[in-house]
């Protein structure tokens, strides 16, 4: 088996390449669900479903979240009640895009978790109805959030840093609501695979959720050797998102040789750009091996060849 151990864009567009190689009975992915929020009433899990419709192929390809050919005129709709809406009330907002075609998969989930499904059957079921041969988990059946001070000490969830504020504030801290607490799944996974793969996601707040619920971290470092990072920093740069200012905002390096030492206690091998080669010895001084591959992942092929790249250094064919 191998394990994918995920957050948001950049694991969805490698375990689309990773589903093209590895048999859908070998391959299974855990993801963040720090960023789950509820709007409306409705139970959202915005990692998990970025991997459902990318792997699927139903995901909006220009914003790269939502699905394609998607209509927003209930969102629109929702702008009538600005006028009327109280102060400190949350009804009708509109902050947070939800497409008309989005919504059905919300529908379902919120309904099925109030019937008393657990979030990680109710992902199998979201999974299998969009095609999704292999297994998704999510990180936990129970809640955890993810929440970000900023500047000014004024703390806020996730979406509401992310979205609302479009990530353009600068944080000085991010916590993880209910994760000493939350019991985890997949760790047999992660024991047993025969490789273990971390995408190319914000190592603070999509892969660091996962890393602080109760044995997610013993369980990676005790086969570190078979474990491989992708640095989701390229050029010292984000690809999408704000992984590149929150590191050096909360103090780490944005570089790949900071992801490296972010993962050098679970990672025997961390993989970087082309474009970052001239930094492998650096990497390498953590204690890392560095393998220096094309991780820009353009197309599906590309993320299939990144995949095969991880997997050999390792030793693992496919």
């Amino acid at each position: 088996m191998i394990t994918v151990v995920s957050g948001g864009v950049g694991a969805a567009r490698l375990l689309r390449g990773a589903a093209m190689i590895v048999a859908a009975d070998e391959l299974t992915t855990i993801v963040n669900t720090g960023d789950d929020t509820v709007m409306h009433g409705l139970f959202i899990s915005p990692d998990l479903d970025t991997v459902t419709y990318t792997v699927s192929g139903a995901i909006d390809p220009q914003r790269g979240w939502g699905l394609s050919e998607e209509a927003w005129t209930t969102m629109q709709a929702l702008e009538r009640f600005v006028g009327v809406r109280p102060v400190g009330s949350h009804a009708g907002e509109n902050w947070f895009g939800l497409g008309n075609r989005d919504l059905a998969t919300h529908f379902y989930r919120t309904t099925r978790l109030a019937e008393g499904a657990t979030l990680a059957e109710v992902t199998a079921e979201i999974t299998r109805a969009f095609g999704i041969a292999f297994r998704v988990l999510p990180m936990s059946n129970d809640r955890v959030s993810t929440m970000v001070t900023l500047t000014d000490g004024t703390e806020v969830a996730f979406q509401e840093y992310f979205v609302k504020l479009q990530h353009d504030v600068p944080v000085r801290a991010v916590r993880f609501e209910g994760a000493r607490t939350a019991k985890p799944l997949g760790l047999g996974e992660l024991r047993d695979s025969r490789a273990v793969l971390i995408a190319p996601s914000n190592p603070i707040v999509s892969i660091g959720p996962m890393r602080t619920l109760a044995g997610f971290d013993d369980a990676l470092a005790s086969r570190r050797d078979t474990v491989v990072a992708i640095s989701p920093i390229v050029a010292g740069a984000a690809l999408k998102g704000p992984a590149d200012r929150m590191l050096a905002e909360l103090g780490h390096e944005a570089s790949v040789v900071g992801v490296a030492r972010l993962y050098s206690a679970i990672a025997g091998t961390l993989v970087i750009d082309t474009a970052d080669a001239a930094l492998a010895p650096q990497v390498e001084a953590t204690g890392m091996r560095c393998v220096v591959a094309e991780s820009v992942m353009k197309s599906p092929e590309v993320a299939a060849s990144l995949t095969r790249t991880c997997l050999a250094a390792v030793g693992v064919g496919t």
